[in-house]
């Protein structure tokens, strides 16, 4: 029997994994003990029979065992749960990267469905989740009193049916309905492109390509750029970011760390705790990093900005993550059915769990919320200047050479003001880089 480890263990998981053989640890128990064991378990099986021959309705038997086992393991913490086999496919077809649904990652919390966070580019992004966000009602029907895998069932569907969600948001008085059309969902783990002298790669989720695609991305970005000695840094965004393959949360944070740990687990026994350690190689050559998170960024994504904090590799800026500490492994059971449970925490470098706790910007730094501009609003008011002056005196001082490097400068300045207006944390890292570029070059 195999099972797969992964880091993060929410709702609609996105990971799947490092598979090696499960062992069976015996725990040495008294004979008091395992008396009072089976004794619960011979309680079980007369309730059991009980509810069978006795209830109102007639039960489906599979049914009512799948939820005996499935409350067993939610007792233990949020993540742990029992995967029927259809769930298990499921989750076995999102690690493949393609699937069909709304595109966010969810967990529970006070009894509904907490948006962790949304993906990008997916119809839950474009409709305007947040993560942060509780789902309440789908279609019309409460999701109060159901497991976590009933109301992501519930949101899952057919390719082109529309949806209705009615999400309670902090900042808004009342609940709002947000019709959402599901799709295939396919993932791009990472992407990279150019804002002006500073290579900015978003990740979006932990699966087995994503070192690849954030190599690939950057290498891309590099060639165009004319190699690294044209770029000042990389932004390493890892915003609603829920996690998923702590293999590559660790491929991932060696690529920009020399040497010393990365990560470390520690399970129920001393024992069983992996430390994992970083490999000489630094594929941007020192060049600064500032990495983005905010509180969509859990477990795997903590992982790497952790590690990079830690070890003063990166600056790290926005708001608190979402302080998922813990690691899941997906154990495979009889009848293609599997169990996800929790099997051990995970310490950044300094030794640190952030269960619970999340990591720290070193910089907080808080997205506002878009204000429309009302119709008979101005977006911004230009001001006059003296080369709108008629009859006013030419410049003869700067050569054609010199009036162009001013144009090109008064050009990325407006591009940098319209990233501000579009993604104010991005605009605030890039002005970072830009900043720790002019110093070093001084």
């Amino acid at each position: 029997m195999k099972k797969t480890l992964i880091a993060v263990g929410l709702g609609i998981s996105l990971g799947a994994v490092t598979s090696f053989q499960l062992a069976g640890p015996v725990l040495a128990q008294s004979e008091n003990d395992r008396k009072e064991i089976y004794e619960q378990l011979d309680l079980f099986g007369d309730i059991f029979d009980r509810i069978r021959a006795e209830y109102v309705e007639e039960v489906d038997e599979s049914a009512l065992i799948e939820a005996a086992i499935n409350g067993m393991l939610t007792s233990l913490d949020p993540h742990s749960s029992y995967l029927a086999p259809k769930a298990a496919e499921d989750m076995r077809t999102q690690t493949r990267g393609e699937f069909g649904g709304l595109g966010i990652e969810v967990t529970m919390e006070e009894g509904f469905v907490k948006v962790v966070s949304p993906i990008d580019g997916t119809p839950a992004f474009d409709a305007g989740v947040e993560a942060g966000d509780f789902i309440t009602h789908v279609d019309g029907d409460s999701v109060l009193g159901l497991t976590l895998n009933q109301a992501v069932e519930r949101m899952r569907g057919p390719v082109g049916s529309d949806i209705v969600v009615t999400i309670v948001r902090e900042g808004e008085q009342e609940p709002f309905d947000l019709e959402l059309t599901r799709d295939v969902i396919e993932l791009t783990a990472a992407r990279a492109r150019t804002e002006g002298d500073t290579v900015v790669v978003r990740v979006t989720t932990f699966n087995d390509n994503t070192r690849k695609n954030i190599v690939d991305g950057l290498n891309k970005q590099l060639e165009e750029a004319g190699g690294l000695d044209n770029i000042n840094g990389l932004v390493l965004d890892l915003r609603n970011n829920p996690g998923g393959l702590l293999s590559q949360a660790i491929k991932v944070a060696d690529d920009f760390l020399e040497k010393g740990e990365i990560v470390s687990t520690r399970g129920r026994n001393p024992e069983e705790g992996e430390r994992y350690n970083a490999k000489p190689g630094d594929i941007i050559d020192g060049k600064p990093i500032v990495v983005l998170i905010n509180g969509g960024s859990a477990s795997a994504s903590e992982i790497v900005a952790g590690a990079l904090k830690d070890h003063r590799r990166a600056v790290i800026v926005g708001t608190q993550s979402f302080g998922k500490g813990s690691v899941q492994t997906v154990m495979p059971l009889r009848g293609s059915a599997a169990m996800r449970l929790t099997t051990s925490r995970y310490y950044t470098p300094s030794g640190r769990s952030i269960q619970n706790l999340g990591v720290t910007p070193d910089i907080v730094v808080k997205q506002p919320r878009r204000r429309p501009v009302a119709e008979n609003e101005e977006e911004g008011i230009r001001f006059n200047s003296e080369a709108d002056l008629r009859g006013s005196l030419s410049n003869d001082s700067l050569s054609e050479e010199e009036i162009r490097q001013l144009e090109e400068d008064r050009e990325k300045a407006e591009n940098a003001a319209r990233l501000r207006d579009d993604d104010y944390q991005l605009a605030y890292a890039i002005d970072i880089l830009r900043g720790m570029s002019a110093i070093s070059a001084e």
